[in-house]
């Protein structure tokens, strides 16, 4: 190392040091005169965390700060698959257990922290900005280096970007069982912990345009630019729906900038547009590198797949008024959302043809690899949910299905079925690679997990079909007079069997997550299951 680096590492370190103690001192005064609870827990765990900083910066000094930068970053991507499967893993769980809750009240166990309101956000953060959120960042750092042909840009701020990202999901987590959230759906984090997620969201921003900026190919490869469109949007959508004035910079809670209707519109121009860019464009971006990898073939149509990109990108953000159908919201935008709901099943469908196609000539594979079955069963998945949707977003339609669990079943198949099961299917084609080893330890509990996983999909969102159906027609059931026929607690209890096979349906999908997690852990120690076939294994040879 030449004296010039060593000694700008030296300073890099000190100042690194400052501000982690800095930062630990301000947490410790917030932890001491806080206003709640769940806010002291917060300011608590911000002190461990600077605290844990500082000793790891103070014991690697002497080796230097710098990344080396040769070859690509694999480290933080390693990273970035534990945290994917152990976060998969607790949003499955919390999911099952609050599952189980509604059938039996009683798992409340009449505390605070255990109470449905309380894990519900807890489940749904879990599974979509833990599972999801961290999928999307260590393969979207896999993706562009591979197609780049170069290393990620930023040195140590991919790492930045993986901890800081660990450290908001903390902090939103205990905040949700201490009773600290913002009441906006998907969006239920307290003011500083969106302002966190703001810087390390900017810090991901740059390492991903940072590296397309200085790489070595020419053309950017379309799921780059799913992943950039995901990344900017995302970006967009939290700072403006989570502008907040604080009541105190001691405490929790705040106030949102908006109020009324507007305030709902916000919302829901950001809770769908969520779902749009975060669950649906950043997966699209796994979808168009993983599954023509695992199938050896290119993508059908280069051309289809432009096309989609930008039709999907433009109709999505007109969508979200769609949640709002009767209500103050005027008409014209309530219908505005519906249009642009309905149109998007084209490019939505387009996107699905294009990733069942690319299988053209490789369809032999799904017989004899359960790794393409759980992407090709994804995508299928995608398709659904796409028709679905917009079908529920007319307003004809909606009048029966919207406040009824038709919409938590319409939610569940495409997260668990379109997200979850692309996930999975990435993560068993990382997982070898990542690691160096010649192949998963075993392609029987490959299959295993697929059908657990599907048989619980199809259980929990056909129950929910047919309950949310149900429960839709008992609300507007009249007697001859005009009366309601039905009170709100009859349609609990005709509920009461369908939520019992939701709950089973979330036992299968659970167990087949902790399949892969056992698969995933052998795979990664070199090892290979005697008892299967050497032809067989022979399919997920690298």
């Amino acid at each position: 190392m030449k004296p010039s680096q060593h000694a700008g590492d030296t300073v890099s370190t000190a100042i690194q040091l400052v501000l982690y103690g800095a930062i630990a001192l301000i947490a410790a005064i917030a932890a001491s005169y806080g206003h709640d609870l769940a806010y002291q827990v917060n300011a608590v765990i911000v002190v461990i965390a600077a605290g844990l900083a500082f000793i790891w910066t103070m014991r690697r000094a002497p080796a230097g700060t710098g990344a080396p930068e040769s070859g690509y970053m694999d480290d933080v991507i390693r990273a970035g698959v534990i945290a994917t499967t152990f976060w998969g893993v607790v949003g499955f769980l919390a999911g099952t257990y609050i599952a189980f809750d509604l059938a039996f009240p009683a798992l409340n166990l009449e505390l605070p922290w255990t109470s449905f309101g309380r894990l519900r956000p807890l489940h749904t953060s879990a599974v979509i900005f833990a599972f999801g959120g961290n999928a999307l960042i260590c393969t979207s750092f896999y993706v562009v280096q591979r197609t780049s042909a170069a290393r990620l840009w930023g040195g140590n701020l991919a790492w930045f970007v993986f901890w800081g990202y660990q450290l908001v999901i903390v902090l939103a987590a205990t905040g949700y069982v201490f009773g600290a959230t913002q009441a906006r759906e998907y969006a239920e984090p307290t003011w500083y912990v969106d302002i966190w997620l703001t810087i390390v969201w900017v810090a991901y921003l740059a390492v991903f345009v940072g590296t397309l900026v200085k790489r070595r190919e020419p053309h950017i490869y379309v799921a780059n630019w799913f992943f950039l469109s995901f990344i900017i949007t995302i970006a967009m959508l939290h700072v403006v729906n989570n502008l907040a004035i604080p009541v105190s910079i001691l405490g929790s809670q705040s106030y949102s900038a908006f109020a009324g209707v507007q305030d709902a519109l916000v919302q829901w121009w950001y809770g769908h547009n969520a779902v749009g860019f975060f669950l649906t464009a950043g997966f699209l971006g796994m979808m168009y590198y993983f599954v023509p990898k695992q199938a050896e073939r290119p993508v059908y149509s280069y051309k289809l797949s432009i096309i989609h990109f930008w039709a999907l990108i433009f109709l999505y953000i007109w969508a979200g008024p769609h949640h709002l159908h009767y209500t103050a919201l005027p008409d014209w935008a309530q219908v505005l959302g519906m249009v642009f709901s309905v149109m998007l099943w084209m490019p939505s469908w387009g996107g699905m043809i294009n990733g069942l196609m690319t299988l053209q000539g490789a369809w032999d594979k799904l017989r004899t690899d359960p790794i393409i079955r759980m992407m090709v069963v994804s995508v299928a998945f995608y398709g659904m949910s796409t028709f679905e949707g917009p079908m529920m977003s007319i307003r004809a339609v909606n009048s029966l299905s919207h406040y009824t669990d038709w919409t938590i079943g319409h939610v569940h198949s495409g997260a668990l079925g379109w997200n979850g099961m692309v996930t999975f299917g990435a993560l068993y084609f990382l997982v070898p690679r990542l690691w160096g080893t010649k192949r998963l330890y075993s392609l029987t509990l490959v299959s295993w997990h697929f059908w657990l996983a599907t048989i619980g999909i199809v259980l929990y969102a056909a129950s929910m079909w047919v309950t949310g159906i149900m429960e839709g027609l008992m609300w507007r059931e009249v007697d001859q007079l005009g009366f309601l026929v039905n009170s709100f607690a009859d349609t609990v209890a005709a509920k009461l069997p369908m939520y019992i096979v939701r709950g089973t349906g979330g036992v299968l999908y659970l167990t087949g997550a902790l399949i892969m997690v056992y698969n995933l852990w052998q795979t990664t120690r070199g090892r290979i299951r005697g008892s299967e076939d050497a032809t067989v294994g022979a399919v997920q040879a690298a």
